[in-house]
C-alpha cells in the first residue's frame, strides 16, 4: 500500500485512491531546499548501481533523478506542491527494460485468436480440449463459412496424445475455415486442410531451405505442421488488423507491458508495415512507453543511410530504431534450432541424426553485418543452436570485428563455453532466456541430453567472464512476468522439478541487473537508463514487496503497484481488474 501526501487537496485524493490509511510527514518546510521536488518516494529504493545501494528515500524532478539518498537529506527538497509517498513496505525500482519480445506481431494481434497453451498459461492439455477451444472462439467471433479462425500457444509436448495436431483433427471440426493453429514458439503452425490451401502450400509444393512441411507418412501430402521459412512465408497470407486496429490496440498492448514494470520496451523483428505504423503512432503520440524497433534485415536494407533514417540516438516520440535483426535459426523446442552436433531425437519430419539447418545463408548474414557495421548500426541476431551462433560469430569476423558495437545474440540458449569466450573478447551481448528451464527444460533433456540442456542459458559462467548479459520473456513465446523471469534465473526448476544447470543459478539482485542496467547497457542507454541515480530518467517500477529479501515460489507472487515513465504514472494496479480483460494470457 502507497502513502502519499502534498499538492495540496487534489494529490491528496489521488494517493487515496492508491489505497493509503494515512498521510504521515506532514509539515513541509516553508522554504525548501531549490529545486524542490516534484514527488518524493521512501522507502526501500533499490539503485541496481554499481554497489548495488539499497537507499532509503528519492526525489524526481522534472522526470529525472534529483537525488538519491537517506530521508532526512532528501526531504530538503520538500516543497510545498511536492507529492511524498510512502513505499509502506513496498519497493522502488527501475523500471524494467525489455531485452527482447514482440510488441507488435504479439501484444497486438492477439484481441481475436484464441489461447490454447498449456499450463499454466493456459488449460489445454489434449487435442479434445483444444478443439473445443477453437469451437468456442469460432462461436464467439461468429466465424461465417471461409473465414479464418486463429489460435497461439500450441505444443505438441503440451498434449495427452503425445503426438503432433494434424490437418486431419481439425478438417473434422472446421471442414469449410481456414484453422491456423500457432506453435508456442512463433516459428510454425498446424495448418487444416482450407488454411493450407489458402497459403499455397499441397503436395507438389517443395520444401523451401529453412524451412519444414511435415508430410503425411509414405506421401507428400503435408500433414499440416510446417515450421520456419515455410510458416514465415504462410503467416504473411493469414489475416491481417488493419492499419486503424493496430494504432487503436497499441494503448492496450503498452498498457500490458506497463502492468508488469516496463518502462522500455521492444518490437524484437520489424518489417516494414510495422515500423510505418510505429512511426505513425509516434508521430501522433500514441507512445507512452519508449520502444525500440528492430527492422528484419529486408526492411534495414531498403532504409539504412537514407535522409531522415536513424539508428539509435534519441527517441523520437518515444521510438527509435536500436538496429537490425537477423534470424539465424529455429526454435529449440520444436527441433529446428542448428547445432554442432545431432540432438537424441529425430527431426520434424523424422531426419535421422538431425542438427537443424540455418534459415539464413552464412553470405546473407555477412552481408547483413558488413552494411550495419559500416552505417554503424547495432547488430541483432536470433541464434538458439551452438552453429547458428558460430555462424553470428563468424559474420562479426568477416564485417571487420569492430570492438564498440555491442552486437547482441539474442536467446543464446546453447552457446558453448568458448563461445562465451569469444563473446567477452568482442564485447557481445548475450540476450538469455531462463523460461525456457521452466517451460520446456524437461524436452531440452529428452532432446539434448542433460550435458547440453543443464548449459541452458549460462548466467553464471556468463557473470564469470564479466559479461554483459540481459534475460528476457520473447513474449509471447513466455509470459512477460518479470518475476518469472527472475524466478528462473535463480532457481531454473523445470516443469518436473529438475533443477536445469544448478550451477548456472544466480542470485536475485545478480538476475535484476539483466532486466535493468544490463538491459539499458544492450541499448547503449545506460547513462540515462537501468539504475536510480542522480540525473538519469525517473523510469520507476513500484512492486509490493522487496525482491531482495524474497526467493523461491516467493518472487513469483511479487506484483506490480505502479509504474513510472519519467516521473509520471503511467500505471496503477487499481486498474488491474480493467486490464486483466486486455492480457493476452495469465502470466501466472
Amino acid at each position: 500500500m502507497l502513502r502519499s501526501t502534498g499538492r495540496a487537496g487534489a494529490l491528496a485524493l489521488t494517493a487515496l485512491a492508491l489505497g493509503c490509511s494515512s498521510l504521515p510527514r506532514e509539515g513541509a518546510p516553508p522554504e525548501a531546499k531549490e529545486p524542490a521536488a516534484d514527488r518524493i518516494f521512501l522507502g526501500d529504493i533499490l539503485t541496481i548501481d554499481a554497489n548495488g545501494t539499497v537507499a532509503r528515500a528519492v526525489a524526481v524532478k522534472g522526470g529525472r533523478v534529483l537525488l538519491v539518498g537517506d530521508e532526512a537529506e532528501v526531504l530538503l527538497h520538500r516543497g510545498r506542491q511536492t507529492e511524498v509517498v510512502d513505499l509502506a513496505g513496498g519497493a522502488l525500482l527501475p523500471g524494467f527494460i525489455d531485452p527482447h519480445s514482440h510488441l507488435m506481431t504479439h501484444a497486438v494481434p492477439f484481441t481475436g485468436w484464441v489461447n490454447v497453451a498449456r499450463p499454466p498459461v493456459g488449460d489445454v492439455e489434449n487435442i479434445p480440449a483444444l478443439l473445443a477451444a477453437l469451437d468456442a472462439h469460432a462461436r464467439k467471433i461468429a466465424a461465417k463459412s471461409g473465414e479464418w479462425i486463429v489460435a497461439w500457444g500450441y505444443e505438441k509436448e503440451g498434449l495427452a496424445e503425445g503426438r503432433e495436431l494434424t490437418r486431419d483433427d481439425l478438417d473434422a471440426r472446421f471442414p469449410h475455415n481456414p484453422v491456423a493453429v500457432i506453435h508456442v514458439s512463433s516459428h510454425g503452425a498446424v495448418l487444416n486442410s482450407a488454411a493450407l490451401r489458402a497459403v499455397g502450400i499441397g503436395a507438389a509444393t517443395p520444401t523451401p531451405p529453412g524451412g519444414q512441411i511435415v508430410r503425411k507418412p509414405g506421401s507428400d501430402e503435408p500433414a499440416g505442421l510446417i515450421m520456419e521459412t515455410a510458416f514465415f512465408a504462410a503467416a504473411a497470407k493469414f489475416p491481417q488488423p488493419s492499419p486503424e486496429q493496430v494504432l487503436e490496440a497499441l494503448r492496450p498492448a503498452q498498457l500490458m507491458y506497463a502492468a508488469n514494470g516496463y518502462t522500455t520496451i521492444q518490437d524484437g523483428l520489424t518489417p516494414a508495415p510495422s515500423l510505418a505504423l510505429l512511426q505513425r503512432a509516434a508521430a501522433e503520440k500514441r507512445l507512452f512507453l519508449d520502444v525500440v524497433a528492430l527492422p528484419d534485415a529486408r526492411t534495414f536494407a531498403s532504409i539504412v543511410g537514407k535522409p531522415g533514417v536513424a539508428f539509435g540516438g534519441p527517441y523520437q516520440g518515444h521510438l527509435k530504431l536500436g538496429g537490425v535483426k537477423s534470424i539465424v535459426d529455429g526454435s529449440a523446442q520444436a527441433r529446428t534450432a542448428y547445432f554442432g552436433e545431432p540432438m537424441l531425437v529425430p527431426g520434424p519430419n523424422g531426419q535421422r541424426a538431425w542438427r537443424g539447418e540455418p534459415i539464413e545463408t552464412q553470405g546473407e548474414l555477412d552481408a547483413t553485418f558488413r552494411l550495419a557495421y559500416q552505417n554503424h548500426v547495432q547488430t541483432y541476431t536470433h541464434a538458439n543452436g551452438d552453429a547458428a551462433i558460430d555462424m553470428v560469430l563468424a559474420a562479426h569476423e568477416a564485417a571487420g570485428a569492430p570492438v564498440d558495437r555491442r552486437p547482441v545474440i539474442v536467446h543464446s540458449q546453447f552457446v558453448r563455453p568458448e563461445q562465451l569466450n569469444t563473446y567477452a573478447r568482442i564485447g557481445a551481448v548475450p540476450s538469455f532466456f531462463t523460461n525456457h528451464a521452466f517451460f520446456w527444460g524437461d524436452v531440452h533433456v529428452k532432446n539434448l541430453g542433460r550435458e547440453r540442456a543443464f548449459f541452458l542459458s549460462p548466467l553464471r559462467s556468463a557473470i564469470a567472464r564479466g559479461l554483459h548479459f540481459t534475460n528476457h520473456s520473447d513474449y509471447a513465446v513466455t509470459p512477460l512476468d518479470p518475476m518469472f523471469i527472475l524466478w528462473t534465473a535463480t532457481e531454473r526448476t523445470s516443469r518436473s522439478g529438475v533443477v536445469i544447470g544448478p550451477d548456472e543459478r544466480i542470485t536475485v539482485a545478480e538476475a535484476l541487473r539483466a532486466i535493468t542496467i544490463d538491459a539499458a547497457y544492450q541499448y547503449f542507454e545506460e547513462d540515462t537508463k537501468g539504475s536510480i541515480e542522480r540525473g538519469k530518467l525517473a523510469d520507476f517500477a513500484i512492486l509490493d514487496r522487496n525482491p531482495l529479501t524474497a526467493n523461491g515460489q516467493a518472487l513469483r507472487s511479487i506484483r506490480v503497484l505502479e509504474t513510472i515513465k519519467e516521473g509520471e504514472t503511467v500505471y496503477k494496479a487499481e486498474r488491474s481488474e480493467e486490464l486483466e480483460e486486455e492480457m493476452p494470457y495469465d502470466s501466472e
